[in-house]
């Protein structure tokens, strides 16, 4: 059975980790090479566009790839039992197709509580197999969508009781309606503004440089630090190919007041409203970032710890550098372990400022009995 996108997703992500757990439950071929390795393997990661993963070294084997020499994964290993598990339950979630089924039945086809099974499913996939089954619907409904399905057949296909619980869903699973996403996007209104902001801080250098901020109707969609006005509009308008782009207006220009306010140093930024597609892993990580204090920092291995995936140090790291609402989604408070600035996706250099300036926003103001003592 050909896996889907998901569980292909975990298996991924037990490579980039090179997470022992999976030992002898998973394999995985590199086209490039011809060649096929453990989970475990320290030979410098692949693209991921060049991986196909395999259930056993003979499945590999049979299918053309090379035993790796420096993982031998040839050799037998005995599989964790609970991944074994975790991994048939996504194997089984992906067969049913009409409904989803109940954790006493997931439970019973694996031998395990519904307790047990709900705790160790969500440890090692990170969300719990109620979620990951609904993300499986949503992924079939696009799939439909996309091959050009009406919405009403498209629903039946994929176990969706009434169209009123999907629409329910759809803002934040499919980032629009189903109407909307079937034909991509054509036809959705993204407001957007470009400013150069000024120089920053007393000394009044560097500058931030340049500004874009987007939005739907239902929240930001894109916040962008870049060098050029020019540069910023293409990224956008590549982005959102289908979209309708238009001129600010007054609501987007009260988020845009807030953003400069903040860069100014006026005030720290209030809670907006977000409008993002992403998987449910970087939707937890972001919402840690939103949780870091004003004027704090963490490191990437606590963020990790903090949604309760201590071994997704990297895979920390990569939703940090996918975030596409910079400031709003402050992933500038994330530096290494050891207290150093790591890579940031709009330039170290604004890293730097930006963790300065929130120093400045959170320290207490002094009172006039504070300034006359002092």
């Amino acid at each position: 059975m050909q896996r889907s996108i998901l569980s292909e997703e975990i298996l991924w992500q037990a490579v980039l980790q090179r997470d022992p757990a999976f030992e002898g439950l998973v394999f995985y071929g590199v086209s490039s090479t011809g060649i096929y390795c453990r989970p475990t393997c320290s030979s410098r990661k692949p693209q991921r566009d060049r991986v196909c993963f395999f259930d056993s070294a003979a499945a590999a084997e049979a299918a053309g790839y090379r035993p790796c020499k420096r993982c031998v994964p040839q050799e037998a290993i005995a599989p964790d039992a609970n991944v074994a598990k975790v991994l048939a339950v996504c194997r089984y979630l992906e067969t049913q197709v009409d409904s989803i089924p109940t954790l006493a039945e997931l439970g019973h086809t694996t031998a395990m509580s519904p307790t047990h099974l709900q705790r160790t499913f969500k440890q090692i996939v990170g969300v719990t197999p109620f979620q990951y089954a609904d993300a499986l619907r949503i992924e079939r409904l696009k799939q439909h969508l996309r091959q050009g399905e009406t919405i009403a057949d498209a629903l039946y296909e994929t176990g969706y009781g009434a169209s009123s619980r999907l629409y329910e869903k759809a803002p934040k699973q499919l980032g629009m309606t189903p109407a909307t996403y079937q034909r991509a996007g054509e036809g959705k209104q993204i407001r957007y503004a470009i400013m150069q902001l000024p120089p920053w801080g007393t000394t009044k250098q560097p500058s931030f440089g340049w500004l874009l901020v987007a939005a739907t109707q239902q929240g930001l969609c894109s916040v962008r630090l870049g060098e050029t006005a020019l540069e910023l509009e293409q990224e956008l308008q590549q982005e959102f190919k289908a979209a309708q782009l238009q001129p600010d207006d007054p609501e987007l220009q009260q988020w845009v007041q807030h953003l400069l306010d903040y860069l100014g140093g006026v005030q720290a930024l209030p809670a907006l409203p977000i409008d993002v597609q992403a998987t449910a892993f970087q939707i937890r990580v972001w919402e840690a970032l939103r949780a870091i204090p004003l004027g704090t920092t963490a490191s990437y291995s606590d963020i990790a710890q903090q949604i309760g995936q201590p071994k997704s140090v990297r895979a920390v790291a990569r939703a940090c550098a996918s975030n596409p609402i910079a400031l709003v989604i402050p992933c500038h408070r994330v530096i290494q372990k050891g207290g150093g600035l790591s890579g940031y996706r709009w330039g170290i250099d604004r890293k730097q400022e930006l963790l300065s300036l929130e120093k400045q926003l959170a320290a207490p103001e002094k009172t006039d009995s504070d300034q006359a003592e002092g």
